[in-house]
């Protein structure tokens, strides 16, 4: 068999996974690039989902040492998933978005290997790879709100204050961010400002990254001083989307996020699912200086013309707190924001001078699914149905 039907099979395979691979120029170079052909060959049939290596070693007909020793250096790659409960140790393939968008660019190398994947993946994002999430309104990301921006924090749910999300985990780590490392190491992409290392994950994912060099562990302090220097960064947290069993906070940013940069570039509806929460500015106190619109993540805010607000002055307190700051509205002008398209970050309200946004609940909540196992089921049930509703249109010439 030749490599090209080694590696066209391997991509046959891989797509019979929760994420698509679509035909581009770039596919098939990407798996090359990220695959030998004997690590193709033996991925091939490999499940996606846990299996004991005495399993697999039958599968493939191979001796379970060797099996176990080819797996591991795979698994230290990004490629495989692996995990160990007491003496037990399971393996599985890492789909395409897990590789792609994850695994391999946690541990922020830059070695042939990686700098040859990642122009091919940025490219294949704007050449079809990405374009299945526009077909589902759960997003892979949701907004967890910066809790020093919620004006009333009495009916903040558990899923959406960072405290608790954290006190529901037990085991903290952090990678590097894999959008902005791709992009950073990408010679026709331009570098990001903005810091790296930012990436968090715990418990059972977090195991497998640290175990297999993919990140570190850090202490729960340590994931709250990440946290607030990101919001302080401008960074927009995202956290898995749904309730229990959450894996994941991103910070995320404008420039190279593959969720927000899919409503910038590609145009998709949404980008990261939005929080119950909206900024609502207070022209009253509002001293016009543009920071908020600078800070947006969305594009979401700009400056309105306001006369009366000319020369205004707002007193605010001082960074001692003790003394008190006279700011003064230069240019008559005052924030305004778009709430069809503001996500309720709160990056905007966090480094407000004068305090006047904050993040008020939005009329309608929306709950995340409860669970991985749930969000996954809706969310490949909403691809099945938009890959079908695309086949009609096709069908019929549209």
């Amino acid at each position: 068999m030749s490599e090209q039907e080694i590696y066209q099979r391997f991509i046959d395979w891989l797509k019979q996974a929760w994420w698509d691979l679509p035909e581009a120029d770039e596919l098939m170079p990407l798996i090359m690039a990220t695959y030998t052909p004997e690590e193709a060959s033996l991925l091939t049939g490999m499940p996606f989902s846990g299996r004991d290596l005495e399993e697999l070693a039958e599968m493939k007909q191979m001796d379970p040492d060797d099996l176990n020793r080819r797996l591991d250096v795979l698994a230290k790659k990004g490629l495989v998933f692996r995990t160990v409960r007491g003496e037990n140790i399971r393996y599985s393939l890492n789909d395409s978005f897990l590789v792609y968008y994850r695994s391999t660019f946690w541990p922020g190398r830059s070695d042939e290997r990686s700098k040859a994947m990642a122009p091919l993946v940025n490219q294949y994002f704007y050449h079809g790879f990405f374009d299945q999430y526009d077909l589902t309104h759960l997003k892979g990301l949701r907004v967890l709100p910066i809790q020093e921006a919620i004006q009333d924090t009495r009916q903040i749910l558990p899923y959406e204050e960072v405290v608790k999300v954290l006190d529901s985990v037990n085991y903290f780590t952090v990678s590097t961010c894999p959008c902005r490392h791709r992009k950073n190491i990408d010679p026709d992409s331009p570098n990001c400002e903005y810091p790296t290392e930012t990436c968090l994950h715990f418990d059972r994912l977090g195991h497998y990254i640290v175990e297999n060099g993919l990140g570190r562990e850090i202490t729960r302090q340590e994931t709250e001083e990440i946290l607030r220097q990101c919001a302080e960064a401008g960074l927009v947290h995202g956290v898995s989307n749904y309730q229990e069993g959450v894996d994941t906070i991103c910070n995320c940013c404008r420039c190279c996020c593959i969720m927000l940069e899919a409503f910038h570039k590609l145009k998709h509806a949404e980008g990261i699912t939005p929080s119950n929460y909206l900024a609502k500015p207070n022209p009253e106190i509002c001293i016009g200086c543009g920071l908020c619109v600078r800070r947006c993540p969305m594009g979401a805010m700009w400056l309105e013309d306001s006369p009366e607000a000319k020369n205004r002055i707002t007193v605010v307190a001082a960074k001692n707190k003790k003394d008190k700051v006279e700011l003064k509205n230069k240019r008559g002008k005052v924030s305004v924001v778009n709430p069809d398209i503001c996500i309720g970050c709160g990056v905007c309200a966090y480094k407000c001078p004068t305090e006047s946004l904050v993040l008020e609940r939005r009329e309608v909540v929306e709950h995340p699914p409860k669970n991985g196992r749930e969000y996954m089921k809706l969310v490949t049930a909403d691809f099945a149905a938009g890959r079908a509703q695309s086949g009609q249109r096709r069908d019929q010439g549209v």
